[in-house]
């Protein structure tokens, strides 16, 4: 029996790394969208890193990264626009 050699590729272990890191960075970003600063940071993290985790065999996984990321994004900025309404109104 011979050893699977596409296991062994550098490359496609870190882009499935990337990917499940992705998904991590991903619900940090939801955790952390009340500090709009840090959510930020980390949803962008998360998009870039599923970015480059679609390159790899797990694909479904790094969108969905990609989707928790954003909505982390999205969350992040209505905040922090809500946090200036309130700050300009008040």
């Amino acid at each position: 029996m011979e050893p699977d050699y596409s296991a062994l590729d550098p490359v496609e272990r870190t882009n499935k790394f990337l990917a499940l890191f992705s998904i991590i960075f991903g619900v940090l970003s939801l955790c952390s969208g009340l500090i709009p600063i840090a959510g930020i940071i980390t949803s962008v993290i998360g998009i870039v890193t599923g970015i480059f985790g679609r390159k790899s065999e797990q694909k479904k996984m790094a969108l969905v990264g990609i989707i928790i990321s954003a909505f982390g994004l999205l969350i992040s900025i209505v905040y922090a626009l809500f946090l200036l309404v309130l700050k300009i109104g008040g």
